[in-house]
């Protein structure tokens, strides 16, 4: 097999009611647990964009040139690749699945268009023969899923397959280590689950921000916080220690809250929160602050403790006013209420001055400060 190439087998005409939606399809994880044919439909409709390749198919007809992948599996045709073609395909050929999962807006296709998708070209293949072809399309290549899927999917090429994840990033083309990062994410939601200490059913959000966890991993104070080794957490099943494995607990609850704990997440979104978090856990205070249940920006200043937050005001109010100084010729047309406003600032600034420079003429002792 050439490298990120699919199997070199030709395709061959099969009845489309011969083939079935892949239960293992890595997308759907993110989905909820389809039990049926019809539930993968229902997903793959709702949330995969499956209109814009029914309407492509009703327009163009089905391009033969890319074929289903589709493995013999419990006496089925499983299709491994393209299970949202086949879904379009469904779609435009029964009007009673269209009103089903409310695809109304489909267009009817004519008798003879109805007759030339009745059977698709598929190339019969094993889920082993084809993880390079669907791993570069889909975790590195022209039509990339979401970081939760990737994860999964290099998850069970390594770990039933027995790929090493180096040779995983090769035939994929990756060179920023994505795979490793994928996969030691992945293990790391599924050994806190294993321990009891997070559920994915648990969260609070219907969708499942793993990027919010992948992404952390990368963090210094998160890594500290759950004993993650950066040399020795990638190519492993129990990335986490077993003695952290109560704050990995504290720490998906708070990217992912809890809703038998009626807990919100602390983190809201990827940019700041989660940089935010980092921030927080590499103090003691403010891991107590967000243990209590405070807010995360209110745990990030008690982390910071008054001395760094004095420093940072000081350091604002100056860069603030050396703006307004700035825009003063254009922006300052003689208004009362500013005019008022820098005499205010003036006050301020005289006091805190005066009270500085007496704190300055105590005795040390006076001024240490408490720890």
């Amino acid at each position: 097999m050439k490298k990120n190439s699919a199997p070199a087998t030709e395709a061959e005409l099969i009845q489309g009611t011969e083939l079935s939606f892949d239960t293992q399809n890595p997308r759907l994880v993110e989905h909820g647990d389809p039990q049926s044919q019809k539930d993968i439909l229902h997903i793959l409709w709702r949330e995969f964009s499956v209109d814009e390749i029914a309407l492509s198919i009703a327009a163009n007809g089905y391009f033969p040139f890319e074929p289903l992948f589709a493995a013999k599996e419990g006496g089925r045709l499983v299709v491994i690749e393209g299970n949202r073609r086949l879904a379009a395909v469904r779609l435009l050929l029964d009007s009673k699945l269209r009103q089903d999962v409310g695809a109304t807006d489909l267009p009817s296709i004519s008798a003879a268009a109805a007759k030339h998708l009745q059977r698709l070209p598929v190339v019969i293949c094993s889920r082993d023969d084809i993880w390079q072809y669907v791993g570069f399309k889909h975790v590195n290549g022209p039509q990339q899923w979401q970081s939760y899927s990737k994860a999964r999917y290099a998850a069970w090429v390594h770990n039933e397959l027995s790929v090493s994840l180096d040779e995983i990033a090769r035939r994929v083309g990756d060179q920023h280590s994505t795979v490793q990062r994928l996969y030691r994410a992945w293990m790391v939601v599924e050994e806190a689950e294993k321990a009891g200490v997070f559920s994915r059913d648990d969260r609070t959000k219907r969708h499942f921000s793993f990027s919010h966890l992948y992404t952390g991993l990368d963090y210094p104070g998160i890594q500290r916080f759950i004993g993650l080794s950066r040399e020795k957490s990638f190519d492993t099943r129990s990335p986490v220690p077993k003695n952290k494995l109560l704050e990995l607990g504290e720490l998906c609850e708070w990217l992912y809250g809890s809703k038998s704990k009626q807990k919100k997440p602390v983190v809201e979104s990827q940019n700041p929160d989660l940089r935010i978090l980092d921030e927080v856990l590499q103090t003691k205070n403010g891991i107590a602050a967000l243990r209590h249940g405070l807010p995360l920006l209110v745990a990030r200043d008690i982390g910071k403790g008054d001395e760094q937050l004095f420093r940072e005001a000081l350091v604002a109010a100056k860069q603030s006013l050396q703006e307004a100084r700035g825009r003063f010729l254009t922006g300052y047309q003689g208004e009362v209420d500013l005019l008022q406003t820098a005499s205010e600032i003036l006050l301020l600034a005289r006091d805190l001055h005066g009270e500085m420079t007496e704190f300055q003429k105590q005795p040390p002792p006076r001024r240490q400060r408490a720890t």
